[in-house]
């Protein structure tokens, strides 16, 4: 249950119910996609389960990812949450890379995986059917939630075969250690110290057990020091007066050892598996002089940096003397109960117990141990994480980013939530949406107990402040819980200094975190569809702008080193981390999103764009089931190599990359909100069910390899209009027929053609939208330039380092259209070669050498493959005589090309930038030339 809220929040969440339709809980799939047709959006979208791909691009894309999904063990996944609870992990090992301990920045981000996964099952069920995925997506679910339950109460013994019999396991993560009494020394000025361990993990200064105040008094053992080997030390002053005893060998993993240390009479001893590793003769602390002891602590130490001891313990013993070398050696083979020393006569553990959370003394002095967490318990019932709550905790403290110490709890939260919600969608398990109401429920009674202005430094932090989509998230749980207080939370992660300026159209990107920065934007425009505020919807459509085409480069992609620069800089800003893959899925999803209220083409232009580019391209064209193969960065460097495995594994972009790849349908068709219109924003070869016109839309194509598609009408009739997507780069050969008829119109470049009619089921419509070869120039250099055929950007395929030079006006035809100069590759669609050099179409997955830039060189004035004998000259700003002449295109005939070049070489020879001569050479070349259409 949430705290009483403060009478600020309580004034909030009554003005935001004021607004806000109520809804229940209700366990349908799709109660659960209710969130994705909202009564304000004047658009909607159809769910995935409605919009079947067909036999193409995209489904072969896609089948490599369903490869994955099928084959991944997501008890791996699971791992790291069941062993932040102490839960057994069946032996499956952890994803590694971002979701694990050993992976960057400690695994600070685990468990964020986990809700990408659990998107890209959900998404892959709607698309296939396939129960499989529903299959996995379950065992997820219970697995969670099992978690959470753990995560309510103290530490339960997780029990292991022992050296003897049982044995208490420490899973690596769980971060629990054994609370012994205070008085286990008792007082003692000699002891011996007795344990079986058996350690999984070989980090440095794990404790196997850690006695004393602070990080001034202590006795400790640990299973390896600095130089991975056993060591004992006592100290009143600190790791400066350490007096130590250290072994002569690292222990085993995953076998038992038995660990001794004897001290009296200023001689200490440390035995490894009953022999005698070192001696301290000079010992002359003894516990009696660290006094009243403060912790005795079996797996943890006092410095906070040190690790956890992972591993299992079976016996652990305490002797008020040191017991001779023979009585150590006889504890080799038996309890220490059925040797001649007995057990301990301070403490004795057997650790046998199977249940519960403490473990008996066996000494006779009834010093029961507890299993503890060393971070404590959760705040609240509803957390769930894959770790502690302590990032969460050091968050609202902290004011400069350490991603080694808090690395955006938030944003994990946020792929755990939306990963919940998207399962719920796909399984109807009142789980899933259990478990997502509680996170958001927990989330609330942290945040909104902080100040505003805490909230605002908090947000205002590069990586550890990053949250993701997860207001968007919130949101749309909202629209199924109506609970207000979810609501009043989405509005408690406003990043009050990044809405306002947008709202106010200025632009403050240049330095910010590009990622952490885009899915703010979502929770905007989800924020204005829950309460009405316009300055939400106004900054998510003034930052649309600011990235597109400002910070973007070809492919659809932004973000340099993660960062922006600032606006209009391109070329400058080229380099081997450009263009972070999450960030065009994030880009895309508010693309859809300001589609859904203002139908401007600019959008889907947008969406084509980064799809089958950028999106298309970041994932390799193989199946592997251990990784999704998706590229973190895309370098745009010359002769760059694409990186399918990143960084360690498990990053945001392999994450996003499997949610793309299951979800390129969710935008081939949208719906006007009252049923008048059918938008088809991409030419896919796909099959539409629009149940609530009785109607099937199925589209066959096989673009872009092929320029146009055929759209067949199934099912009753229906009276709609159908919007056809003109996209901003279209000819004048766009045409649309309606069984075989031409439909009259003007097809404007960047726009929708609609057809209206009652459709009856065999109607075919026929959309022929021929390419064109163009070049799009980089804003801040516009020599350098990348090429599109169509929506396909072509790179050159080439080891060379450097820009390479390539000229295309050699045999450029009439309509302006370049592909003349080009020459295509037998038996490859969309491949084609210029001066040696092949391009091939970005999507291609592979890990060829490409240029995506290259520089644009024409260095002599050339018509219909005729050199005029002319150096092509320039102006200042670098346009040529060519680029001049070429930008009237297309042209209707050769004479009206003839007269552009006369009128352009008079005004350049009235410039002084051509001799009468050499412009009497070009208007000559270019009447004798014969060209292409």
């Amino acid at each position: 249950m949430a705290p009483p809220l403060s009478r600020r929040h309580l004034l909030q969440a009554a003005a935001l119910a004021a607004v806000t339709p109520t809804f229940s809980y209700v366990a349908t799939g799709r109660a659960a996609a209710a969130a994705e047709a909202l009564p304000v959006w004047t658009v909607q979208p159809f769910s995935l389960d409605e919009v079947a791909l067909g036999r193409g691009l995209f489904a072969d894309k896609r089948q490599l990812m369903l490869d994955h999904a099928r084959g991944y063990d997501v008890n791996r996944l699971l791992q790291v949450f069941r062993a932040n609870a102490g839960l057994a992990t069946g032996g499956a090992v952890a994803p590694g890379g971002w979701e694990g301990l050993d992976g960057e920045a400690n695994g600070n981000l685990r468990g964020h995986y986990t809700g990408h996964f659990l998107t890209m099952l959900a998404q892959a069920y709607a698309g296939t059917g396939e129960r499989v995925f529903i299959d996995k997506t379950l065992t997820i679910v219970e697995a969670l939630t099992e978690v959470r339950e753990a995560l309510r109460h103290e530490p339960r013994v997780l029990g292991t075969a022992g050296r003897f019999g049982t044995a208490a396991e420490n899973v690596r993560g769980s971060y629990q250690y054994v609370d012994l009494p205070a008085q286990v020394l008792g007082g003692a000025a000699a002891i011996t110290l007795s344990a079986w361990v058996r350690p999984t993990h070989d980090a440095d200064w794990a404790r196997i057990l850690d006695f004393g105040n602070d990080t001034t008094r202590y006795l400790y053992l640990a299973a390896r020091n600095a130089n991975g080997v056993p060591r004992f030390a006592v100290t009143t002053s600190g790791a400066g007066g350490e007096q130590g005893l250290n072994g002569t060998a690292p222990l085993p993993l995953n076998r038992w050892s038995h660990l001794a240390v004897t001290l009296a009479d200023g001689t200490g001893t440390l035995y490894v598996d009953g022999t005698a590793v070192a001696r301290n003769t000079s010992m002359t602390l003894t516990p009696t002089a660290l006094g009243t002891l403060a912790h005795t602590w079996l797996g943890r130490s006092h410095y906070p940096a040190d690790p956890v001891f992972a591993g299992a313990y079976d016996e652990f013993n305490v002797w008020s003397r040191a017991l001779t070398a023979a009585e150590i050696t006889a504890l080799q083979g038996a309890r220490a109960a059925d040797t001649a020393p007995g057990r301990g006569d301070l403490a004795s553990y057997a650790f046998d117990e199977t249940t519960g959370g403490t473990f008996a003394d066996a000494s006779g002095r009834g010093l029961t141990a507890a299993l503890r967490r060393t971070w404590g318990a959760p705040s609240h019932p509803g957390f769930l994480a894959a770790y502690p709550e302590t990032q969460f905790i050091d968050l609202e403290s902290r004011t400069s980013p350490d991603y080694t110490k808090v690395w955006a709890p938030y944003y994990t939260a946020h792929k755990i939530l939306r990963g919940l919600l998207d399962a719920y969608s796909a399984t109807d398990d009142g789980r899933a949406l259990d478990l997502a109401s509680g996170m958001c429920d927990w989330m609330y009674s942290r945040l909104s107990k902080l100040p505003d202005a805490t909230l605002q430094r908090m947000w205002g932090i590069f990586s550890s402040g990053e949250f993701g989509g997860i207001v968007e998230a919130i949101c749309d749980l909202h629209a199924l819980s109506g609970k207000a207080e979810h609501l009043a939370l989405a509005r408690l992660f406003d990043l009050d200094k990044l809405i306002d300026a947008c709202a106010a159209n200025t632009d403050i990107l240049d330095g910010l975190h590009a990622n952490q920065h885009i899915p703010i934007f979502t929770g905007l425009v989800r924020l204005y569809d829950a309460t009405g505020e316009e300055r939400y919807l106004t900054a998510a459509k003034n930052f649309w702008d600011m990235v597109v085409p400002d910070r973007m480069y070809g492919i659809g992609g932004t973000s340099t080193g993660e960062f922006w620069k600032a606006s209009g800089i391109i070329a400058g800003t080229i380099g081997t981390a450009t263009a972070e893959t999450c960030c065009a899925y994030n880009m895309l999803k508010l693309s859809r999103m300001l589609f859904f209220h203002e139908q401007s083409p600019k959008y889907m232009d947008y969406y084509e764009r980064a799809l089958y580019n950028q999106v298309l391209g970041s994932k390799q064209d193989r199946a592997d089931a251990e990784k999704p193969l998706v590229t973190y960065f895309i370098g745009l460097t010359p002769g760059h190599v694409r990186d399918y495995t990143p960084k360690q594994g498990t990053t945001c972009c392999e994450g996003t990359g499997m949610e793309s790849a299951t979800k390129y349908q969710d935008s081939v068709y949208f719906r006007k909100a009252d049923g008048s219109a059918l938008y088809v924003n991409l030419y896919s070869p796909s099959t539409l069910t629009w149940t609530e016109k009785g109607v099937t839309v199925t589209q066959r194509t096989d673009y872009p390899r092929e320029q146009g598609s055929t759209l067949t009408i199934g099912g009753g009739a229906a009276a709609f209009e159908l919007r056809l997507r003109v996209p901003s780069w279209a000819g004048a050969g766009f045409r649309v027929t309606v069984n075989g008829r031409t439909v009259p119109g003007t097809a404007t470049p960047g726009s929708y053609f609609t057809v209206s009619r009652t459709w009856r089921s065999g109607d075919t419509v026929r959309v022929d939208l021929p390419f064109r070869l163009r070049v799009e120039k980089a804003l801040d250099d516009p020599s350098l330039q990348t090429l599109f055929y169509g929506p396909v950007n072509l790179v050159a395929r080439n080891s060379a380092t450097i820009y390479l030079p390539f000229g295309l006006y050699r045999n450029v035809g009439l309509s302006g259209n370049l592909l003349p100069s080009l020459t295509p590759v037998s038996g490859k669609p969309l491949h084609h070669t210029l001066d040696g050099t092949e391009f091939a179409p970005f999507f291609e997955g592979t890990e060829d050498p490409t240029h995506a830039y290259f520089r644009r060189s024409e260095p002599r004035v050339v018509f219909g493959g005729t050199d005029a004998g002319v150096a092509n000259p320039a102006k200042a700003d670098g346009t040529t005589l060519l680029d001049e002449i070429w930008a009237g295109a297309p042209f209707g005939s050769k004479g009206a090309l003839v007269t552009r070049v006369r009128t352009t070489v008079d005004a350049w020879v009235s410039a002084g930038r051509l001799t009468r001569a050499d412009g009497d050479k070009v208007v000559s070349t270019a009447q004798r030339a014969t060209f292409a259409p």
